[in-house]
């Protein structure tokens, strides 16, 4: 019975990617238009700026989340949970109303030839908000794993704290940060919700589906679809699998 019902559980979860052949697709004359391309392009590219920024960023707060004790560090997770925890479309809202052209802070990059609405600046912006906080919270834990005993040992041994944690530490928690920034990569060439209203243009791949599917319909966005997986999903397996792995 309980094989039965894990088998259930796992084809519930197969069923959409039973869709790829599903309504009669002609895979052989599947076409992917120009702007289908400049939304791989865009998301892949922008992806890839966004985890760069993740993890110059994120690295020192999830330290901090690991080491620290203390009131400060409830608090600095609380306002990593937050976003988290905002449905994405209020944020990209509220990301508009302080990055815009008419905010404060939005004049402000505009003044230095930064303008974060519909720009690929945008799209990196969004994206890092999209992604930053699960990439922190999963590295935390990852981190924590790791007894600090074993960077006092590395610092008695003559290495500075910053060589300690590069040497010992990051090393040790490789398979959970590994497991983090797979789902970091995911979360952000999945956001939808705040690039649209932050960076509807250049479109991503989201975006660009959901445009398709209004425009052409459903079985036209297929081979959109398929990309969208292969670029979403490889990746983000194999960290995971290996992340498992002995």
């Amino acid at each position: 019975m309980r094989a039965g019902l894990l088998l259930l559980v796992l084809g519930f979860l197969l069923a959409p990617l039973a869709g790829l052949g599903a309504h009669g697709m002609d895979w052989r004359h599947a076409t992917l238009s120009q702007q289908d391309w400049m939304a791989i392009a865009t998301s892949l590219l922008g992806g890839a700026a966004a985890m760069v920024v993740i993890i110059l960023a994120g690295m020192p707060l999830a330290f901090y989340l690991a080491r620290a004790q203390g009131r400060l560090v409830l608090l600095a997770e609380a306002v990593v949970l937050v976003p988290m925890l905002m449905p994405t479309l209020a944020l990209g809202i509220l990301l508009a109303a302080v990055y815009g052209p008419a905010a404060p802070l939005g004049r402000g990059f505009a003044a230095i030839g930064i303008m974060l609405t519909n720009t690929p600046a945008a799209f990196v912006l969004a994206t890092v908000y999209a992604a930053l906080p699960t990439y922190i919270i999963a590295a935390r834990g990852a981190l924590g794993q790791v007894s600090p005993e074993y960077e006092a040992l590395a610092r008695t041994l003559g290495d500075t704290p910053l060589r300690a944690r590069l040497r010992v530490t990051l090393p040790l928690a490789r398979r959970g940060l590994s497991a983090a920034l797979a789902l970091a990569w995911a979360r952000a060439l999945g956001e939808f919700g705040i690039i649209l209203i932050v960076a509807y243009y250049p479109a991503g791949m989201p975006v660009q589906l959901w445009t398709d599917v209004q425009d052409l319909g459903l079985q036209a966005v297929f081979p959109l679809v398929t990309v969208f997986l292969l670029a979403t999903l490889p990746v983000p397996l194999w960290l995971s699998l290996r992340a498992r792995q002995p």
